[in-house]
């Protein structure tokens, strides 16, 4: 850029570190390596946990030694360096807590937090993404950290925040599987039930506890056709001779290494191999930035112990800073941002909140200062003090400086506040207060509003930790309250925030109606209101209530007659169900009309149902972007909704994709309640605002299990005796298919890619699902079909490739065996494929085992990475036997049935050259898979 000076390369500058050094996808997490030491870690307590000071103490403890051997672990490499510990405003104050400044517990990187459903106390870690990405979140339950008790079935509590950390920082996955802790393996020579695990060198035995109320009593398990009988589980001898794994069961003494590339178990049906492609967790690891960033400390422990820092969070401080610049006069952004700030006031913010408003063009002004939310009285008065007209030009630092000296007139300092930065043009000298942003302590939410609001804005919000939310023009708010609608709490309390439930906006010709439907489900309804906006004539609007009661246009109130937006507030908490409405452009010519319902929590002790929408660009080539949105009630994912991404950039048309949580695509793990598309038509350096719609029908949706928890140890053998824990806490399935009914949530998001894809066109997916059943002689293969950009589309041809050799298959795949396929036809993208080999002279033997890999192409040239690899094994052990004692021993025992297994990464297929294949369209025999992934 000619004519820029040394303040504005510099500015230039950071940008630059910051593309490379901030996660692709936007966590909020603020740690960072500072020679091998990991500094700014930050722990956050939930508001609704009871104050006790052990919780405090416990969590130094864990960390302390968690850094410790996290070093060993990692071989003289990492440590923890710095922590920050947020103590919620509903604790007593204390003279010693800090306050925060851009921390909050919604960016935390440990959360310290009831469970719900009361489920147990599982450590776990939200990941969204695939094999080294980072995920969002550790969850600690506070029993985890105060009961004695857990350490027995968990271990130390040090040792167990490093299998979470690895999960958190590093995107590896756990070796082992409660869904599959057995599985048959020929590894020895000869075929054996293995416990699911790595290294395989851990010891122990198979048992079956049965139990009459509190009376248990232990046997050995048995085979019911393939594997054990359900229920059967690992007990690991208390003493071991190993030394890995830590993804496995760091609970043991011996266990101080993850498993690397000789001692990884790549038999083993866990989401390590599968997502990780076979690879082991310190190979995946050694690939990691902060690996390769570092080296080997020559000191027998870390070089420093934790520090730990406590803050305490306050009241809500927010300021609104608002572009009143002669560019918002046009397409209709200065009355729209008057709709959209007013919603901000009387529906979003928080009661008890301190808000205060200024506006800038040429030089800036306070409107109002900090003023607490107290009643509906006070967000009315700060109504008024919202922008009617505009004109000057663009200074956004002084409006920034004067949001900051807003606050600081209160509460002396800008620690912990937010600014809600909007403007729609460029301020060249924004650099000017670029340190000044970053030593305010505070965060700025930036809200960027049509095609040229300035690229620097969004560095604002990163270099805080606020959100970057993008709105396109449009004649009607819609767009910009959605985005105001995101600016909500982050203490971490979220039956006290508001939630949006419908937004839409529709071009409605004269004397037509919009007739639609907005559910308000039980976990909602205080706080509900409707708003209808209008671009030029005020509709009729008609609304009736689950019961029937009505409301008319006469209902819907105007905050002033300048205003093209009416609000109906509903008294107490609305109605459950569906609410229908009707409105009518009145009008002699067409209009837009949009609808918007906010509402809150029902009742404090039941959590409302929300969605958070978030992206990702992959970092390898063709660099696509991932669309995630995550579903839940509290902790626990919503299964079955049907969720709709839209995504709109100014002066193109909407795309829109369905979000599918299957497991297939860009869906890392089916059934977590993290639902994923692939998006490919982007440019880089262009603002993409992203929508996504959550629908739940009362037929389809219910509660599930989170993944990636930490391993409920069920006892152990210590000198021949097997001493067990207490049965791990399960919900029923009564409690999973909740009574949830019906629900509609939005939110929505912005993103800049920062990497083009290029000229290079983006191949088929990469097949994550294929599995196989075995019935006689014929072989049944299933699995997700890619498309042919992606999860896109219909792909042209399949390649399937067989090999005696798993690792040979994955790394050499071209010259493996060929599998002619020609009477196979892909089907479009998101359809579940069948395909059924038929063995020819095949001559099966005790321990016979292939596996199976497949590409999808679009073209000869563009094919899709090889997929997930499959497995089919034939045993014919001679007779029954209960396993003797050397087989316990060694943690498996030579199988005495027929067995095929099914995992989904090594999952059952056998073929030989000589095959005939046909294209299965029905197969209703199918047995179910022995293994599950």
């Amino acid at each position: 850029k000619q004519g820029e000076g040394p303040v504005m390369v510099a500015f230039w500058s950071l940008i630059f570190l910051l593309a490379f050094q901030l996660p692709h996808v936007t966590r909020g997490s603020m740690v960072w390596l500072n020679q091998n030491g990991y500094e700014d870690l930050v722990i956050a307590i939930n508001p609704r946990v009871p104050e006790d000071a052990n919780i405090i103490e416990n969590t130094k403890a864990m960390v302390k030694n968690a850094s410790n051997y996290l070093f060993e672990a990692t071989k003289y490499r990492f440590f923890f360096k710095s922590v920050k510990i947020i103590i919620p405003k509903t604790w007593k104050k204390n003279t010693t807590y800090a306050r925060v400044k851009t921390e909050s517990y919604n960016k935390a990187d440990v959360i310290i937090a009831d469970p719900f459903l009361k489920y147990g106390d599982d450590p776990y870690t939200l990941q969204y993404g695939g094999c080294t990405e980072q995920g969002r979140y550790i969850h600690f339950t506070p029993d985890f950290l105060l009961k004695s008790s857990l350490l027995n079935v968990y271990g130390d509590r040090g040792r167990v925040f490093v299998h979470e950390w690895a999960h958190l920082r590093w995107g590896v996955f756990d070796e082992y599987n409660n869904d599959a802790p057995f599985y048959v393996s020929t590894n020895s020579g000869k075929a054996s039930v293995e416990a699911t695990r790595c290294s395989t060198n851990v010891t122990g035995v198979p048992v079956f506890q049965e139990c009459n109320g509190n009376n248990c009593n232990e046997r050995a398990c048995k085979y019911d056709g393939q594997l054990y009988e359900a229920g059967c589980t690992f007990v690991p001898d208390k003493k071991q001779n190993i030394n890995a794994s830590i993804m496995y069961m760091q609970s043991l003494s011996s266990v101080v290494e993850f498993c690397n590339k000789s001692t990884h178990n790549v038999e083993a049906p866990n989401l390590q191999n599968k997502i990780c492609n076979f690879k082991s967790t310190w190979e995946v690891i050694m690939e990691s930035g902060d690996f390769q960033n570092s080296s080997v400390l020559n000191n027998s422990g870390p070089p420093f112990e934790p520090t730990f820092s406590l803050l305490q969070t306050q009241d809500r401080a927010v300021c609104l800073v608002l572009d009143v610049s002669g560019s918002m006069s046009g397409s209709n952004r200065i009355n729209n941002l008057y709709q959209a700030a007013e919603v901000f006031l009387l529906q979003i913010i928080e009661i008890g909140s301190w808000v205060g408003i200024v506006t800038f063009s040429s030089t800036a002004y306070e409107k109002v200062s900090l003023t607490q939310i107290t009643s509906d009285t006070t967000r009315h008065s700060l109504t008024q003090y919202l922008p009617t007209s505009a004109g000057g030009g663009t200074k956004i630092c002084e409006g920034v400086k004067t949001g900051f000296q807003v606050i600081r007139n209160k509460f002396q300092n800008t620690y912990g506040s937010e600014i809600v930065l909007l403007t729609d043009g460029e301020d060249s000298s924004m650099s000017t207060c670029l340190e000044t942003v970053k030593q305010s302590g505070a965060i700025i939410h930036t809200i960027a509003l049509g095609p040229s609001a300035a690229k620097e804005l969004d560095e604002f919000s990163k270099i805080t930790g606020g959100l970057t939310l993008y709105a396109t023009d449009t004649v009607v708010p819609s767009k910009l309250i959605e985005s105001f609608s995101e600016i909500t709490s982050g203490s971490g309390d979220i039956t006290e925030q508001s939630i949006q439930l419908e937004s839409k906006d529709l071009t409605v010709a004269s004397k037509q109606w919009i007739n639609d439907t907005v559910t308000i489900d039980k976990t909602v309804g205080n706080d509900t209101f409707f708003v209808i906006a209008w671009s030029n004539y005020r509709p009729r609007i008609f609304l009736t209530d689950p019961k029937g009661k009505q409301y008319g246009t006469s209902d819907f109130k105007t905050e002033n007659s300048n205003t093209r937006a009416a609000r109906l507030s509903i008294n107490g908490t609305a109605e459950a169900g569906d609410w229908h409405y009707y409105i009518e452009n009145d009008s002699t010519q067409s209009q837009s009309i949009s609808v918007t319902v906010t509402s809150r929590a029902a009742a404090s002790n039941v959590p409302p149902v929300t969605v958070k929408a978030y992206m990702n660009q992959m970092n390898t080539a063709p660099y696509p972007i991932v669309i995630y949105a995550e579903v839940s009630q509290e902790f626990l994912p919503v299964l079955g909704a049907t969720v709709m991404a839209t995504i709109e950039k100014d002066g193109t048309a909407a795309e829109s994709l369905q979000l599918l949580d299957n497991g297939a695509g860009a869906d890392t793990i089916k059934n977590d309640g993290i639902y994923s598309r692939y998006f490919t038509s982007f440019q880089s350096g262009q603002r993409y605002s992203l929508k996504v719609n959550a629908r739940g029908r009362n037929t389809t949706v219910r509660l599930g299990r989170r993944q990636n928890r930490a391993l409920y140890i069920p006892g152990y053998r210590e000198n021949g005796k097997i001493q067990m824990n207490a049965p791990r806490p399960e919900f029923s399935d009564e409690e999973i298919q909740a009574q949830l009914g019906n629900f509609n949530r939005i939110a929505t998001n912005s993103f800049v890619p920062t990497i083009s894809p290029g000229t290079t066109s983006f191949p088929p997916g990469r097949i994550t699902d294929l599995q196989a059943y075995t019935e006689s002689n014929t072989i049944f293969l299933t699995w997700t079909a890619p498309g042919s950009v992606l999860d896109n589309g219909q792909a042209d041809h399949y390649i399937i490739k067989t090999s005696e050799n798993l690792l040979a298959l994955r790394d050499d795949f071209d010259n493996a065996t060929t599998v002619n396929t020609a009477n196979l036809v892909p089907k479009s993208a998101g359809t579940t494929e069948t395909f059924t080999i038929k063995p020819e002279n095949l001559t099966i033997e005790n321990g016979s085992i292939i596996y199976i890999a497949m590409r999808a192409a679009a073209t000869t040239n563009v094919t899709s990475d090889v997929s997930n690899i499959a497995q089919a094994t034939w045993f014919i052990p001679p007779k029954a036997s209960v396993p003797s004692d050397d087989e316990d021993n060694k943690g498996g025992v030579n199988i005495t049935v027929i067995v095929v297994i099914a995992a989904g990464c090594v999952v059952a297929v056998c073929i030989i050259v000589s095959s005939t294949v046909c294209v299965l369209q029905k197969k209703n025999r199918r047995k179910d898979p022995a293994i599950r992934m």
